[in-house]
């Protein structure tokens, strides 16, 4: 049996129960199984924790956010919280413009 990746315990999961399953079997140690109910609990903790560079959590999670959560995700940069679609359902993408602005903190010209 191939030997799983090694974790380096800087990056966390967030998501329901098939974006949590799909990042366990590709070798992820910290993944949290969130409902609605408790994603913004468990998202408040992972960003209080302080042992995460990297959030991925999934756009059903971005949903059930606060302002100030959602806020405090998109600027910040430590940890580096980033959205992925959920594995069903429709799903919003953000634009290389808005990630180089949020990441970067630059703004990127695109020609005409």
């Amino acid at each position: 049996m191939p030997e799983a990746p090694p974790d380096d315990g800087g990056t966390v999961v967030l998501g329901e129960r098939e974006l949590a399953i799909g990042f366990r079997l590709i070798g992820m140690k910290d993944v949290i199984e969130v409902t609605p109910e408790t994603a913004g609990r468990e998202f408040q903790k992972v960003m209080n924790d302080g042992r995460f560079s990297l959030v991925v959590a999934s756009q059903s999670v971005r949903k059930t956010l606060t302002d100030a959560q959602r806020s405090a995700a998109e600027s910040s940069l430590a940890p580096l919280v980033v959205f992925v679609p959920p594995p069903t359902g429709e799903y919003e993408v953000e634009s290389v413009e808005t990630l180089a602005k949020r990441v970067l903190g630059v703004t990127l010209s695109m020609p005409k």
